[in-house]
């Protein structure tokens, strides 16, 4: 069996998904299953996938499903895995040529049940590192250590051991799409560290229509997702109380937007959650400002 899985979760992607399959058709090293999550498209996704998988130039794995967002594309990602490893590329990102091999060659190496994975670099189309590099004198850290101990900044990729990343389904909400990401991450961080590679593993393209250039869009219309998130990190037992009040505020706000009245009886950090109030009022009337279009689609 194969080592990795590179999984990409697409929503009508088709016109750009093609640079992703050309990167991963020219991989150095062919181990790997590529596995598409199509959450729903309505373009020409699946007939581009039909003729790339009649190429038979790279192990591909097709899935449609009914829409249910970055989240809930992970999830069935998750369930459908088989390989000991699993890494995600956005349908607007792609590899570098050697990524795959350098990946392999690395865990075989270090390869260990002592870590959940490996961290490595995003870069831009230019080259130039997002952020900061990973400290060259740590061997393996959190992820929540890294951004707020060791100050890296930037979008970084995460290759994460399978069996692990079954583990704390992210939640689906009905009528709602997106639930951060990081839920799965800080929880795996209770237990487990990642290596630390110095390797540019994914080319990011931040395109127009992708989530992170719509962050506020999002919160207006996922307020029961955004809020689930927010009480989550809120019981980080690794957190320092600075950064839970931050989460509180946008607890507070995200609340406000889903019109719960019982949020204070509901926060995991109820002294927290009161303090922050006038400032999670201020942010969700600032998201509300913000995202008044928002209203018209939802």
């Amino acid at each position: 069996m194969k080592k990795i899985t590179v999984f990409t979760p697409t929503f009508n992607r088709a016109y750009c998904l093609g640079t992703c399959y050309e990167s991963l058709k020219n991989q150095t090293n062919k181990e790997f299953v590529w596995l598409i999550i199509d959450d729903g498209s309505t373009d020409n996704t699946r007939e581009l996938v039909e003729e790339w998988i009649s190429e038979d130039l790279v192990e591909i794995n097709y899935h449609w499903q009914e829409n249910q967002g970055m989240h809930g594309a992970h999830n069935t990602a998750y369930e459908l895995i088989e390989t000991e490893l699993n890494v995600c590329i956005d349908s607007d990102d792609y590899m570098p040529l050697d990524a795959i091999e350098k990946i392999l060659a690395f865990w075989s190496i270090h390869v260990s049940d002592k870590v959940s994975g490996i961290i490595g670099l995003d870069s831009y189309t230019n080259g130039e590192i997002i952020g900061t590099k990973l400290p060259e004198n740590l061997d393996k850290s959190t992820l929540f250590d890294l951004y707020t101990k060791h100050g890296i900044t930037g979008d970084k990729k995460l290759v994460y051991r399978t069996e692990l990343t079954k583990q704390y389904p992210y939640p689906v909400f009905e009528n709602e799409k997106y639930v951060g990401l990081a839920y799965k991450y800080y929880k795996l961080d209770q237990e487990y560290e990642l290596l630390l590679m110095n390797e540019v593993l994914c080319v990011v393209e931040y395109l127009e229509d992708g989530s992170s250039l719509n962050m506020l869009r999002q919160y207006r219309k996922n307020p029961k997702g955004f809020a689930f998130y927010r009480q989550e990190l809120m019981k980080l037992p690794y957190a320092n109380q600075v950064y839970k009040f931050r989460q509180a505020i946008h607890y507070v706000s995200s609340s406000l937007l889903m019109r719960n009245i019982h949020f204070i009886k509901e926060s995991p950090n109820k002294l927290l959650t009161v303090l922050a109030v006038p400032f999670g009022v201020v942010l969700y009337s600032y998201i509300r400002l913000k995202t008044k279009d928002v209203v018209k689609v939802v």
